[in-house]
């Protein structure tokens, strides 16, 4: 069984949500679509949650009728019977009826999480529906009833996997399930989420708890490009990728794929493709345990990144000033994604800004503290790459004119990270491109 993820764009139209049919009913092998909401719901359906979040119930009613007014064209457009149409306008009336009632209610956090899952809920019905009015065998296959987070907002691999199991195995000739990606239960057994781009996320957790041959993400580019082509000219698709080339890639700003949606594929070596659904004959990338080309394989960069420096020649060089400088962002739940130290002074970055004026409080007793904002990671990626003759070379002589604030080197073999500021963001990118890959 095969796992098939298609994105907001890819189901964004009523052609598009044809052409998913299309490609999932192509093969032979049982397949679990696993889909995100259209394109441009989520995004209205966080300021719905804002909205009613400000009391600002007037604003909110005037987005749910906007949002509503989409979907009542939509559905015309995608169903073509009169009885599947009859099933859709239901459909429809009752999430939009669910929001509606959202504006005489007292408004809290799992409401608003309960509004956010109302996107993919409505994008999976509407396609059961179409391959309903099309006589393709399916089953719906809700998401709440297998997929889990702990307290700690982290999947419950194991409990999804008996779960999943157990429903997959009450229909052992069906080939085709249909779910929701992104959306989950908490261990409150309320509706929560996986957070944004969560729906690849939920694609590789099922691809990982039911051992699948492979876990396709489908979107609107073919594959992994080597550079941002928002950004860069001349970029290209990788043809072949490692898990961990991959996951180092979409962690420092690789927007195809979601940074937490390698580990699972990877813990059970599930093949993850990248395709592109508007040519599905492109060949995109694979991503596998291994490969064995050695180099630099792309570029990416991540904005959004804060600088902290914390000097103090008095204690940088005792024993424990490490463990206390990082303790303070483990008491605040923020994760640190690059670190470099001199004899005097320690460097962290940030992307996570939510207790920043508590964590520079309780590092203003540790020395004096520097912020630097607005600033971006480039991140150059390869397999063994800290290995690699000439690498850093090529690097620093392509930025030679850009003031670079950080440097991190052999942290990992496959990464070397660069901080300069946002603003020489995409010069960095455009001058990498030229200086180390060879056209």
């Amino acid at each position: 069984m095969k796992i098939m993820k298609f994105g907001g764009t890819s189901v964004g139209r009523p052609e598009r949500m044809h052409q998913v049919k299309d490609l999932i009913t192509r093969g032979d092998e049982p397949t679990i679509v696993v889909l995100s909401a259209l394109s441009g719901t989520t995004n209205a359906l966080v300021g719905i949650g804002e909205a009613l979040a400000s009391a600002d119930k007037i604003l909110a009613k005037e987005r749910i009728d906007t949002l509503h007014a989409h979907y009542l064209v939509f559905y015309k457009e995608l169903l073509k019977t009169e009885e599947a149409r009859t099933k859709a306008e239901a459909i429809i009336k009752e999430h939009f009826e669910f929001l509606n009632i959202l504006l005489k209610i007292s408004f809290n956090e799992a409401i608003n999480r309960d509004i956010l899952a109302q996107g993919e809920l409505l994008s999976t019905k509407l396609f059961y529906t179409l391959l309903e009015e099309l006589n393709i065998p399916a089953v719906f296959l809700p998401a709440l009833d297998f997929m889990s987070i702990d307290e700690n907002s982290e999947p419950e691999l194991g409990k999804i996997s008996e779960k999943l199991k157990a429903i997959l195995a009450e229909f052992p000739g069906e080939r085709i399930f249909v779910t929701q990606g992104y959306i989950c239960k908490n261990h409150r057994n309320e509706v929560d989420n996986l957070k944004r781009g969560g729906s690849d996320y939920t694609a590789s957790l099922v691809a990982a708890a039911i051992q699948a041959s492979a876990c396709e993400i489908w979107t609107d580019i073919d594959g992994m490009h080597n550079n941002d082509p928002r950004i860069v000219e001349k970029t290209r698709p990788i043809a072949v990728m490692s898990f961990d080339e991959a996951a180092e890639l979409a962690y420092f700003g690789a927007k195809i794929l979601h940074p937490a949606s390698i580990w699972p594929a990877q813990l059970y070596n599930v093949p993850v493709k990248l395709l592109n659904t508007m040519q599905p004959e492109a060949h995109g990338t694979l991503i596998k345990a291994e490969v064995d080309a050695i180099g630099v394989k792309a570029i990416a960069a991540k904005d959004g990144i804060t600088a902290i420096k914390i000097k103090s020649s008095r204690m940088l060089l005792a024993y424990g000033f490490l463990r206390r400088v990082f303790e303070i962002f483990e008491k605040y739940k923020t994760p640190i994604d690059m670190i470099t130290t001199s004899e005097v002074a320690v460097s962290v970055t940030i992307d996570d800004l939510s207790h920043l004026d508590q964590i520079l409080a309780e590092l203003d007793m540790l020395g004096s503290v520097e912020v630097d904002k607005n600033q971006a990671i480039v991140c150059i990626v390869g397999n063994q790459i800290s290995e690699t003759k000439g690498v850093i070379k090529a690097v620093m002589d392509s930025l030679e004119d850009i003031p670079v604030r950080m440097v991190s080197y052999g942290g990992s073999r496959h990464n070397v990270s660069l901080l300069v500021d946002a603003n020489y963001k995409n010069e960095a990118l455009q001058k990498l491109n030229t200086g180390v890959f060879s056209w």
